[in-house]
C-alpha cells in the first residue's frame, strides 16, 4: 500500500449528507472482479441516467474531476452495508482523501485498509470548505503529518485516529501494522517453545528421564 503523507491535487464538491455504501458502489456491479477497476462504477446512479448518459452536472463528470484525489462531502459518508467495495470505487477512481464531519465505522476502517484517509472536519469548516470549492473541482493540500487541510490561503485541521494515522503514513495495512513487532514476536515464540516444546508437533518431546 502507498504510503500517504501529503499531497496537493484537486478535490471534488459533493454536498450530500448520508451517501451509503449501496449508493457509492451499487450492488449489482459487485460481481465484476477488482482487475475490472471499480472506479466506473462509483456513484453510478448519480453520475448517469437511467439510459446510461453521463450527467454532465454532476461534480464527477467534471473534466477536471479527472485528476481530483480529494473529495468533500457531508456528515455521515459510507454509512450502510460494510462493503469493501464502496472504498475500492473511491480508490480506483482516483480518490486519496475523503472529508467530511462523520463516517460509517466500517467503512472509515476498511477505508484505510486501502490507503483511503477518512479526515474529519467540524461541520463550520466543512462549510468554509464548501465557499471555497464553490461547486467545482479546486486545488487541496492534504498534510497527514501535521493532520491539516490548505484550501488557498486557508488552513483547516481535520481528525483521524491515531493507529490509522500511522497505518497511512507507512502504507500499513493491519498485516503490515503487526509486522513492526516481528522481532518481538520472533523474540516470543523462540522462548515459548524453549519452555513449552510440546507446543510445536514437529519437535521432539525429551522423555522424562532425560
Amino acid at each position: 500500500m502507498q504510503p500517504l503523507t501529503r499531497f496537493a491535487a484537486p478535490a471534488c464538491p459533493l454536498p450530500l449528507a448520508n451517501l451509503d455504501t449501496d449508493q457509492i458502489v451499487p450492488a449489482r456491479f459487485m460481481k465484476q472482479p477488482r482487475s475490472a477497476g471499480y472506479g466506473q462504477f462509483l456513484l453510478h446512479d448519480l453520475r448517469y441516467d437511467a439510459e446510461g448518459r453521463a450527467r454532465a452536472d454532476f461534480i464527477l463528470n467534471h473534466p477536471e474531476a479527472e485528476g481530483a484525489r480529494s473529495l468533500v462531502t457531508r456528515r455521515n459518508f459510507g454509512a450502510g452495508s460494510s462493503r469493501e467495495a464502496a472504498v475500492y470505487a473511491l480508490v480506483d477512481f482516483g480518490f486519496r482523501c475523503v472529508v467530511a464531519p462523520s463516517f460509517g465505522d466500517i467503512f472509515s476502517a476498511n477505508a484505510v485498509n486501502n490507503g483511503l484517509l477518512p479526515a474529519t472536519v467540524e461541520e463550520a469548516d466543512l462549510e468554509l470548505l464548501f465557499d471555497y470549492l464553490c461547486d467545482r473541482p479546486m486545488p487541496l493540500e492534504v498534510n497527514l503529518e501535521r493532520c491539516r487541510l490548505r484550501a488557498g490561503e486557508r488552513e483547516i485541521p481535520f481528525a483521524v485516529n491515531p493507529v490509522w494515522r500511522t497505518k497511512l503514513i507507512n502504507g500499513w495495512d493491519d498485516i503490515g501494522m503487526t509486522q513492526r513487532h516481528r522481532a518481538a514476536i520472533d523474540r516470543f515464540a523462540a522462548e515459548r517453545l524453549r519452555d513449552f516444546p510440546w507446543v510445536d508437533p514437529g519437535q521432539p518431546v525429551p522423555s522424562n528421564g532425560a
